[in-house]
């Protein structure tokens, strides 16, 4: 039996990305910036003329030439200092009865492996499966750093845990949360799919199926008031 999680919005309320970048430009502001080169991306991306993927590549450039050296005290303090004080203890809770019931736990999300693995290894995950970015054999981090694999999104996240899984959908007695409709593949293989403030089209899914959904308390209440810490976050504000 597993109990599958998803990071972003799930575990906690914001995206890591957002946050993980807010991290590194209060320690290092100038590196704001690097952004510049993002924002008027952001269009391009509505338009659909940018895709998923490229734009994730954008969005790292504010790491652009950081030592790798240098990346693990960001993510270990990253980690402790700012994932860990905002986890939502009512989904945490439900992990660690998942764990002592013997389920085994994977985090898997689209967040990349910069510092995914640190927030499964600091929740006591067995497996970690996040979007895979090449640092190999680089002593400096590229301007648009390179994936490996797929955005783990999607259908990309059933198949990244292909050999872990066993025959047959649903899997019995196995849990997997989400917030989004994005992840309905993910939600599909477990038995018991609970859904954390979900989008509307997972909404409307988990009122057909009968789903389970909760609703934590969120430090914003209003898509506008998300958006404005979504903006301070990745400006470093």
């Amino acid at each position: 039996m597993f109990a599958f999680f998803d990071l972003d919005q799930t575990l906690l309320p914001y995206d890591t990305q957002e946050l993980f970048c807010h991290h590194v430009l209060q320690q290092q502001p100038w590196r704001r910036w690097f952004l510049a080169s993002f924002l008027p991306a952001l269009p391009l991306a509505a338009l659909r003329i940018i895709g998923e993927t490229g734009l994730k590549r954008l969005f790292l450039n504010y790491l652009w030439r950081m030592p790798v050296t240098e990346l693990t005290p960001l993510v270990e303090t990253f980690v402790w200092e700012t994932v860990q004080p905002l986890l939502y203890p009512e989904i945490v809770k439900e992990l660690q009865a998942h764990q002592a019931a013997g389920l085994t736990t994977i985090l898997t999300t689209a967040s990349p492996d910069l510092y995914a693995p640190a927030i499964a290894r600091l929740l006591k995950f067995d497996h970690c499966f996040s979007t895979k970015i090449d640092l190999v054999r680089k002593s400096r981090i590229p301007f648009t750093p390179r994936l490996i694999g797929p955005n783990n999104k999607g259908t990309a996240k059933v198949v990244a845990m292909q050999s872990l899984l066993p025959e047959g959908r649903p899997i019995p007695g196995s849990h997997a949360y989400s917030d989004s409709h994005a992840d309905l593949p993910l939600l599909r293989l477990a038995e018991f799919p609970t859904a954390i403030h979900p989008t509307p089209r997972l909404a409307s899914e988990c009122a057909t199926h009968g789903w389970r959904t909760l609703f934590p308390p969120r430090p914003f209440q209003t898509k506008t008031q998300q958006f404005r810490h979504t903006l301070r976050h990745i400006l470093g504000l």
